[in-house]
C-alpha cells in the first residue's frame, strides 16, 4: 500500500474528528479533555499550526494526520512540535512511522532546527518505540505528569531531535 501526504484543510473536518474523537474519548495518549467539542479539537488541530497534513491511501482514505508548529514563539521558535493521530484503522499498516519521516522533511524544509515532543505519555510503548526509532531523544521525564484513565499518574517524556 503506499501513502500519499495533503495539507489538511476544513474540507477535511468529517474525517479528521473520525480520527481525532477516538483518541480524544480515549484519553490514554494525549493530555487532552476527554469531552473536548469537535469545534475545539479542529481548531487546534487546523487553526492553530503553521500547516496540518493528512494522510491518505491510494483511494483516498484518511489514514492519518500530523501538524508541525513552533514549539514557542520568538527566540524559540526555530523549534518546532509536532501532533500525530492514526487512524484506527490504519493502525499496524506502518502510517505512523511514514508520517514521522514526512513531519521531519516537511518540519526541515519549513526551516525549522529541531523538533521537541513536550509530553510523550510514557506508557505510550509504541509512540516511544517509534520516536526512538526516529532518532528522539528522551531530554527530560515528568514524574506522574498524566492520569492514564487505567494505569493512574504516570510519567511524561520531553523528546527531541535535531533536524537537517
Amino acid at each position: 500500500m503506499s501513502f500519499h501526504l495533503r495539507r489538511a484543510t476544513a474540507a477535511d473536518s468529517d474525517a479528521l474528528w473520525d480520527m481525532l474523537e477516538p483518541v480524544i474519548r480515549d484519553g490514554e495518549t494525549y493530555a487532552l479533555d476527554r469531552d473536548m467539542s469537535r469545534e475545539a479539537a479542529l481548531a487546534a488541530w487546523i487553526e492553530s499550526p503553521r500547516v496540518s497534513w493528512i494522510a491518505t491511501n491510494d483511494e483516498g482514505t484518511a489514514l492519518g494526520t500530523f501538524y508541525v508548529k513552533p514549539n514557542q514563539q520568538g527566540g524559540g521558535n526555530h523549534i518546532c512540535n509536532a501532533g500525530f493521530v492514526t487512524s484506527p484503522r490504519a493502525r499496524g499498516l506502518g502510517i505512523g512511522r511514514w508520517m514521522g519521516g514526512r513531519a521531519i522533511e516537511e518540519a526541515t524544509a519549513l526551516g525549522y532546527a529541531a523538533m521537541q515532543f513536550n509530553f510523550v505519555i510514557a506508557s505510550n510503548a509504541v509512540a516511544v518505540r517509534l520516536w526512538r526509532g526516529l532518532g528522539f531523544i528522551v531530554i527530560g521525564t515528568i514524574p506522574d505528569a498524566f492520569r492514564h484513565p487505567r494505569l493512574g499518574l504516570v510519567d511524561a517524556y520531553v523528546m527531541y531531535r535535531r533536524l537537517g
